[in-house]
């Protein structure tokens, strides 16, 4: 039986307020900073958090959207098998995308979730991402945001931000580092194949 198989607590409940990282996109021209985080409620190994203190946190911190890397075989794992309904209860909105740990997500849910994104932040829509760790498929995502926001920023640039807010260790996969630096010859094949509808141009 493996650590997280049982129902035996192992030592006391983490009530410490939630981290969230929070991205500064002025360089983009927005107002609007994007969270970063791990998985809320996460109940694994010496990891042991209280799941409605830290949706407590993020009411307080006042986000509006929430989109969930986790698959539903992770959220069971670690123990918040009811997130994304707990999630609704609080108010939250839940953007549910989920991707295996160290891996990349379907190009076409990538560039869906993206431009959901970029609406939110234009519209002043406090938005969080996260997965386990909040490291690899978070920050992935976020780079691919930098870069449809600011279509000057490279690829380097944005990873370099990515690990200043979340440490050395964001982008986690060769796979990973790869998508996004043929991100935008992504985005212009799908813009090219949608007749460049794909993207709106509202900002």
């Amino acid at each position: 039986m493996t650590d997280f198989d049982t129902d035996e607590e192992s030592g006391e409940v983490d009530l410490s307020p939630f981290q969230i990282s929070w991205l500064d996109l002025s360089f983009t021209g927005a107002d609007e900073k994007l969270g970063i985080s791990g998985l809320p409620g996460c109940r694994f190994k010496d990891t042991w958090r209280n799941l409605n203190n830290d949706l407590k946190c993020l009411q307080n911190s006042g986000v509006k959207e929430v989109f969930t890397l986790c698959t539903k075989g992770e959220l069971n794992k670690y123990r918040v098998p009811n997130l994304l309904h707990d999630f609704s209860g609080s108010n939250i909105t839940v953007h549910h995308y989920p991707f295996p740990d160290g891996q990349v997500p379907p190009s076409s849910s990538l560039l869906k979730m993206v431009e959901e994104l970029r609406v939110n932040i234009m519209n002043q829509k406090k938005s969080l991402i996260h997965c386990f760790g909040g490291l690899g498929r978070s920050c992935l995502v976020a780079v691919c945001l930098m870069m449809v926001m600011d279509e000057s920023i490279s690829p380097e640039d944005a990873i370099d931000k990515a690990r200043q807010l979340r440490g050395a260790a964001a982008i986690q996969s060769v796979k990973q580092y790869n998508f996004i630096n043929d991100f935008r010859k992504l985005q212009a094949e799908v813009e090219t194949e949608d007749g460049g509808e794909s993207r709106s141009v509202s900002r």
